[in-house]
């Protein structure tokens, strides 16, 4: 099954994204969480890596983990950063050659203390030229790009960013997978705009549900993701109580999860943290059967 499939066919595509462990403690949780959301059975898992490509062994380490354990398709996030053509091509064999089914193909972040991103010496500038990299050289790897409903924070306009988008399908993206969204809308006019522009490729939503209020607020601001009344007056009327912030987060993105899959998208992508009980709660929320149920 191709990527794309996992995500035109009768089965809603649902992937979940990890991001390597740093500890002993912290890697028992994250494979505690893979196997408890197995259970919904996914059609992807995808795993990131650290700043500059500093865990990329690592996250195929994860992944070759998720492989062993549950024979799953798995994807690996690579960037241009810090790479010369070479070292993509490097990194791409050892992928493909531990069972990789899919590349999440991204121009990625400037390096910490940078404001602009530069390419290295003999490295790429664009996601698109990534793209067109691995479906050029290892057509055997499916291609996920990202997607930005409410506009990358570096592009210089909403249609700028979106003819970036139309470069990276037109160059074999197959599957476009959002950043995260707190607002249906935002997603919603994204998908209008995508189909306007001849976007053809399966858009679907990335999810956070969210646990914990400070550290949403933390990464919203660093993606400048919108936090709509809706979603913060819960947060605000919990307080300190952690409890309250998990009951709020879960109902919340049940709620958004609920209205997406009602909308038709062709599959819901969570970013779990490494953490399943706020998305095993959602999932059940929404009626997505386990296996054996």
């Amino acid at each position: 099954m191709s990527i794309k499939d996992a995500y035109t066919g009768s089965r809603f595509g649902l992937s979940f994204e990890l991001f390597p462990p740093k500890t002993p403690e912290s890697e028992a949780v994250m494979w505690r969480t893979v196997d408890e959301l197995m259970a919904f059975e996914p059609a992807l898992i995808t795993c990131t890596y650290g700043a500059g490509g500093s865990t990329r062994g690592t996250t195929l380490d994860v992944l070759k983990g998720v492989i062993a354990r549950h024979d799953l398709p798995v994807a690996s996030h690579l960037t241009c950063v810090g790479s010369s053509i070479d070292e993509l091509r490097d990194y791409l064999r050892e992928a493909l050659a531990l069972g990789v089914s899919a590349i999440v193909a991204l121009r990625g972040d400037p390096p910490k203390g940078e404001t602009a991103f530069q390419p290295v010496a003999g490295g790429l500038r664009y996601a698109s030229e990534l793209v067109a990299l691995i479906r050029g050289e290892f057509p055997e790897l499916g291609v996920l790009v990202a997607g930005y409903p409410e506009t990358h924070q570096e592009a210089v306009s909403p249609e700028a960013d979106l003819e970036n988008l139309k470069r990276k399908c037109d160059a074999g993206g197959h599957v476009v997978v959002t950043q995260l969204f707190y607002d249906n809308a935002d997603f919603f006019r994204f998908r209008d705009r995508c189909n306007a522009i001849g976007i053809t490729a399966p858009l679907v939503p990335g999810v956070m549900p969210v646990t914990n209020y400070a550290q949403v607020r933390r990464i919203a601001s660093l993606c400048k993701a919108r936090l709509p009344e809706s979603f913060t007056r819960p947060f605000e009327a919990a307080g300190d109580d952690e409890a309250a912030q998990f009951e709020a987060g879960v109902t919340f993105a049940a709620r958004q999860v609920e209205e997406l899959i009602a909308a038709g998208v062709p599959g819901v992508h969570f970013y779990v943290l490494n953490k399943s009980p706020a998305t095993v709660r959602v999932l059940d929320h929404v009626g997505m059967k386990r296996a054996g149920a």
